[in-house]
């Protein structure tokens, strides 16, 4: 299948540096302490990122993240309030958008559409998506690129990755990811869905909820039992085609928040599918699983801290021009310190977030920081947005401002992937604290 033609992009000419450019942006000299205290203001969370700002990011991160702000610009912001009106966006018109510019695929290998990047190039594109004015369209992203498709770029086939990968990566079909279900949530072990082996297919009854993507979805990455063993060897990871016989999508769940993804509950009566789409290796699915949540939390945290800055901005702004008694809401001390302190938090959530990035780059199970990082980002969101939405006022409970939405969209930060509790469980696993059984 050929590749879509790309427009020049800032791949094309970031390929052509030579090294000695790039040593151009090697750090300076260190210099004594004194030298740096000049008093002069770091970049504001709203201005354009420079190349001295990162620890991991270089010029071509940053060239990447320009790009993508400008079709989020251009293709996505002017479209948002319509599309949380109506409950849903158009996801196949968005992801081929982002598809024939590279963004859905960044990295994944070159021979399947992708851009064939490390995986910070991945974190640098999530994190310019909390630039999006809502949280549903980054999400149904976000499953498309680190949640539904890692496993099978990693374990499958040849022949999956040229019906299911490259096509997703070109932004042709819309994925989804089916492992929640009514009984298990967090609880991924104890899913119900079976798939039964007869002859070269397999008979997939069950059900699937929670479902991101779910009602405009061309395929699903299902986890589902495919016999009777340990339930930690005893599921695969399934590429399902939604269009087959006995896939029912039951229904579209209304949400407090996150209304611009359509959230679908999916039922299972007989589906056959061949055996051949099984990702990997069969009764590795609940591994392989685990490997995707580590992408999924990453990809998480990253998202959310530019949305908690672009808050927090907006924040200082509306409460510098606002006045009470007189006096504008942010010279009060309770307001500016309580900026302030939220501000460190983020910061700090961002120190995290780039040790972890850089150990999995280089091979390391992160497992215990991105779970870390995953309850820290969704318990301070939710810090962020009481705090910044009480000095909005009556503004703040209208539906009118970012920081309202935010308020609804993030309370799923330390639902989904995983909750809190499960978080707080892993990492104690790391830690050696669990009571012994």
């Amino acid at each position: 299948m050929a590749l879509h033609c790309r427009p020049q992009t800032w791949l094309q000419s970031s390929r052509l540096l030579s090294r000695a450019r790039l040593l151009r942006y090697s750090p300076a000299p260190v210099r004594p302490l004194s030298e740096h205290a000049s008093g002069k203001e770091a970049p504001s969370a709203g201005a354009p990122e420079i190349l001295g700002d990162h620890l991991i990011y270089t010029h071509e991160h940053l060239a990447l993240k320009e790009s993508l702000r400008k079709i989020i610009d251009t293709e996505i912001n002017p479209h948002v309030d319509q599309w949380e009106a109506d409950g849903i966006f158009p996801a196949h018109q968005v992801f081929k958008v982002l598809g024939s510019a590279g963004f859905l695929g960044v990295n994944k290998p070159v021979e399947y559409g992708g851009l064939g990047l490390d995986f910070s190039y991945s974190m640098a594109v999530a994190e310019e998506l909390g630039h999006i004015r809502c949280g549903g369209v980054p999400m149904a992203i976000g499953v498309q690129t680190d949640m539904a498709t890692p496993a099978l770029a990693r374990f499958g086939s040849e022949a999956l990755k040229q019906e299911f990968l490259l096509p997703s990566i070109l932004g042709d079909k819309v994925s989804c990811l089916g492992v929640s279900e009514t009984g298990a949530g967090s609880d991924v072990s104890s899913i119900r869905t079976k798939a039964v082996r007869k002859g070269d297919e397999y008979v997939i009854n069950g059900g699937k909820m929670w479902t991101t993507n779910g009602t405009q979805a061309d395929w699903m990455c299902l986890l589902a039992n495919t016999s009777e063993g340990p339930a930690h060897k005893n599921k695969s990871l399934i590429c399902l085609p939604m269009n087959l016989p006995g896939v029912h999508v039951a229904r579209k769940i209304s949400k407090i928040g996150m209304w611009s993804s359509d959230t679908a509950e999916v039922f299972f009566d007989d589906v056959r599918v061949p055996c051949s789409h099984v990702i990997g290796q069969e009764g590795m699915g609940f591994t392989y699983q685990m490997l995707q949540f580590q992408e999924e939390r990453l990809w998480a945290v990253a998202n959310i801290m530019t949305t908690m800055e672009a808050v927090i901005q907006e924040t200082i702004q509306y409460t510098s021009q606002r006045k009470i008694f007189s006096r504008p809401v942010l010279s009060h001390q309770a307001v500016h310190f309580r900026l302030a302190e939220l501000s460190t938090e983020v910061e700090l959530l961002r120190s995290l977030f780039y040790r972890a990035v850089v150990l999995f780059l280089k091979g390391n199970d992160v497992t215990k920081l991105a779970s870390m990082a995953k309850l820290k980002g969704g318990r301070l969101a939710r810090e962020v947005a009481d705090s910044c939405l009480q000095f909005w006022g009556g503004m703040g409970y209208t539906s009118d401002v970012l920081v309202s939405r935010f308020y609804r969209d993030s309370r799923l930060m330390s639902i989904g992937g995983g909750a809190d509790e499960v978080m707080l469980g892993i990492i104690c696993k790391y830690m050696d604290t669990l009571p012994k059984k």
